[in-house]
């Protein structure tokens, strides 16, 4: 990751929107790591953090639309998350972690 502040930043954002929704981060932390690395690299490419698991054949033009910057319209609107950064108690990928650590997600990045 080129800039480790945009890390934090995605961190601390999925953090307090996990927790403000009460929706929970992928029992698989390492999903939840590459989601965050994803949206923190569109926050530096692009200036929005871009939902990084979707295809598009124009990234700045959907930033400009900003239905799939995050949290984008489905989870804002339904608390549905095609990224699985954010989800409800009863999905069956739900863990019960709603923080992750910086180091661990810069350990993740590495592999």
């Amino acid at each position: 990751m080129d800039n480790p502040k945009s890390l934090q930043a995605m961190q601390k954002f999925a953090e307090t929107y996990a927790q403000r929704t009460n929706t929970f981060f992928c029992s698989d932390l390492s999903v939840t790591s590459i989601v965050i690395e994803g949206l923190a690299r569109h926050k530096d490419q692009y200036g929005a953090p871009l939902c990084p698991c979707r295809h598009y054949d124009d990234k700045a033009i959907e930033v400009s639309i900003a239905y799939w910057n995050c949290p984008c319209v489905p989870m804002r609107e339904r608390k549905e998350c095609h990224c699985m950064l954010f989800l409800t108690p009863d999905n069956e990928f739900s863990g019960s972690a709603q923080e992750i650590n910086l180091d661990y997600l810069i350990d993740q990045i590495q592999k």
